[in-house]
């Protein structure tokens, strides 16, 4: 496993004449696992879909260790990097292991034949994401928190060195969600994938990220490890919000409670 590190500089990306990110300057740990977070309409998801080359920027460049991603052969860069947009969208009637097996694409030329090795990558994904199951069953079948485990699976088995996620835990319940982000700290530990992820859950995003990015306004507003990144003046700048900051008893991270109008203290 190489280790990778992105490094984005003076970016600037939008649609037409609307601006959603300018410049931006950004470092991404290698070999760490990195969340962004922000408000609505931030520009999270652009972000992270520029760092896949789904967008171009109008200036600036996303360079992943020293190459320009946006210059960078497709079928090259998804042998380095995987993504996992918001809402991906399968072909009808394609079957759980035709989808998860589509993450090998990458690794084939025109002429080059399935291998062993790509049943293992395969298996070994169903495996990690509990869908063995589901292995013949047509997407459309599934709830919403299975679909998101078996495009988890489909990413995991293109065995890339980056992952890119946007919102991974969407349709998951906590149990799921805690059990999708351990495995990332695995995969990250046992093979030093590079992790980007967006998460929308702050305390989620401190107890599991090593490097925290939070996006306001289509700029970096603070950028560095939880404990540096998740404060009462971060939280009120970026998310409007007035809360409180404990360490989380479980992690010793950092772990936000907002603070609302209605605090129910003593039954008020």
């Amino acid at each position: 496993m190489t280790i990778q590190s992105f490094l984005i500089n003076d970016l600037k990306v939008g649609y037409a004449d609307a601006d959603i990110l300018h410049d931006l300057d950004l470092q991404v740990p290698p070999g760490k696992i990195s969340v962004i977070v922000g408000a609505n309409a931030s520009g999270k998801s652009t972000l992270l879909r520029t760092m896949s080359r789904l967008i171009s920027p109008k200036r600036g460049d996303v360079l992943l260790d020293g190459k320009s991603v946006h210059r960078t052969p497709p079928r090259e860069l998804a042998r380095t990097l995987g993504l996992l947009p918001q809402s991906p969208i399968a072909p009808e009637g394609i079957t759980v292991a035709d989808l998860v097996s589509r993450g090998r694409h990458p690794h084939h030329s025109l002429f080059s034949r399935w291998t062993r090795a790509d049943d293992e990558a395969v298996a070994t994904a169903l495996t990690t994401t509990r869908t063995t199951d589901l292995a013949d069953r047509p997407i459309e079948e599934l709830s919403g928190g299975q679909r998101q485990r078996v495009w988890i699976a489909m990413v995991l088995a293109q065995q890339t060195d980056v992952l890119l996620l946007d919102e991974p835990t969407t349709f998951l319940d906590v149990s799921h969600q805690v059990e999708l982000l351990d495995l990332l700290i695995d995969l990250n530990l046992s093979r030093g994938t590079t992790i980007v992820m967006v998460l929308h859950d702050l305390n989620m995003a401190a107890r599991y990220g090593d490097y925290l990015v939070a996006i306001a306004g289509g700029q970096v507003h603070s950028a560095g490890t939880p404990e540096d990144v998740l404060t009462q003046d971060m939280v009120r700048q970026v998310f409007g919000l007035e809360s409180s900051i404990i360490t989380d008893p479980t992690s010793g991270r950092p772990m936000m409670l907002p603070i609302g109008r209605y605090r129910m203290k003593n039954g008020q």
